[in-house]
């Protein structure tokens, strides 16, 4: 058996939270160490936030994912308010100072019609002069055409189990791609099958959803660093304000 729970730990195992390490790490943990009071959309297991406690923030720190094993883990940490729920649906009003969508998190908001209630929303939990910041994967670089099985990776989890990780491609249907994770035992066994799709928005498409829903581009990047934006970039970084 290979549960929910399982999968929570197995992500924290291969995605750990480290500002010292990653520099995508480093650029969330800077702009939520500067804010007092931190929205953190999407935040799985909530590693993000627990780094943040761990490196001193004394404001006021909020998790919000779908997912309840995900928020099992997150809750380990009970300094931090954690909730269930989707951006969509959220009803904060004039709360934050920030609002993080990291890991890609955002590409998870599929339909028009998600997306922009989705960014509404989160408009509305900001403060005067609050920022939204959030990465996207550059649809230009194609990175979904590396999503198959001869690129699957082997990681040993928590309880010392070799397991194999890969992924299909089941459609890219306009800009968004819908695909399986497979986890397997060493002998090939399949423990378990999650499907998903993202949607995958060049900077054009992006700048419309947030003009739309009253935000203004502060800054966007290409990289971690601050590199410029290219068709080469595999990342799109953007830090919005309120227009």
């Amino acid at each position: 058996m290979f549960t929910d729970a399982d999968a929570a730990a197995l992500y924290d195992l291969i995605n750990p939270s480290d500002a010292t390490r990653y520099p995508s790490d480093a650029l969330y943990n800077e702009l939520v160490m500067a804010a007092d009071a931190v929205l953190d959309v999407g935040c799985g297991t909530g590693s993000m936030l627990h780094q943040a406690r761990e490196l001193g923030h004394r404001g006021r720190l909020v998790g919000l994912d779908p997912d309840p094993a995900a928020l099992d883990r997150a809750r380990r940490r009970s300094d931090i308010e954690w909730v269930a729920g989707v951006a969509a649906d959220a009803s904060w009003n004039r709360e934050f100072d920030l609002v993080i969508m990291a890991s890609n998190a955002f590409q998870c908001l599929v339909s028009d019609r998600e997306l922009s209630a989705s960014l509404v929303a989160i408009r509305r939990a900001l403060r005067d002069g609050g920022r939204f910041a959030f990465d996207t994967r550059n649809p230009q670089v194609r990175e979904w055409e590396e999503w198959k099985p001869s690129n699957a990776s082997d990681v040993v989890d928590g309880n010392g189990r070799t397991l194999r990780v890969s992924h299909h491609v089941e459609s890219v249907v306009d800009d968004v791609v819908t695909l399986t994770e497979t986890t397997s035992a060493q002998d090939g066994t399949v423990l378990r099958v999650d499907r998903a799709s993202l949607r995958f928005l060049d900077v054009s498409k992006l700048g419309a959803f947030l003009h739309e829903a009253g935000f203004e581009i502060e800054a966007q990047y290409g990289g971690w660093k601050h590199e410029v934006v290219s068709a080469a970039s595999r990342s799109i970084v953007t830090i919005a304000r309120q227009a």
